[in-house]
């Protein structure tokens, strides 16, 4: 029994769709095949085999396939998913790592909950812009940057030299500095 008819087969193979070496098979390409198969009156048992002989592997789950068949027959027109509901994405985008970036640099001890709160974003992109896209992490309740620049390790040295230095010309140098040991 053979449920491919040679029209839809011939059809799909020059749409460059049927290939023996189909890697990775786009969804937006089979819902194109399932409009297709919907219009000439396939049910979808005909065209969900259709769709494993064309794509193998690669192709829509049963579900999926028979879900797309309901809202063609519900009188739907369109390929592209339905716009989903809930919080959209924007989180990583150059924009929001600016204004994270700008944020901390006001005021290094803000918490990643008031920063994404500040931004609406959620505490998990925020903790990822701030340690992945900005490399920074948390050191003594402030951001800092994870690595120092060169400016910074120069203005290292150059504290280290100058203390390094006072020891040496003032041997009681060492007794003044306030620590936070009782005597």
């Amino acid at each position: 029994m053979r449920i491919v008819c040679d029209a839809t087969l011939a059809f799909i193979k020059r749409c460059n769709i049927l290939s023996a070496i189909i890697k990775v098979a786009d969804f937006r390409e089979q819902g194109a095949c399932i409009k297709f198969c919907f219009n000439l009156g396939k049910t979808g048992t005909e065209y969900y085999e259709m769709l494993k002989t064309a794509f193998g592997e690669q192709a829509m789950g049963p579900s999926q396939t028979f879900q797309w068949f309901s809202r063609f027959k519900a009188g739907r027109t369109s390929i592209d998913d339905d716009e989903r509901s809930g919080r959209p994405v924007s989180g990583s985008t150059l924009v929001m790592i600016e204004r994270v970036r700008q944020i901390i640099r006001e005021d290094r001890r803000r918490t990643i909950d008031e920063v994404s709160m500040l931004l609406g974003i959620s505490h998990g992109t925020c903790h990822k812009i701030l340690t992945e896209d900005l490399k920074i992490r948390r050191v003594a309740s402030k951001f800092v940057p994870r690595l120092l620049s060169v400016d910074q390790k120069l203005q290292r040295l150059n504290v280290c030299l100058d203390l390094k230095e006072n020891t040496v010309n003032d041997p009681s140098f060492l007794s003044n500095v306030i620590t936070g040991e009782k005597p």
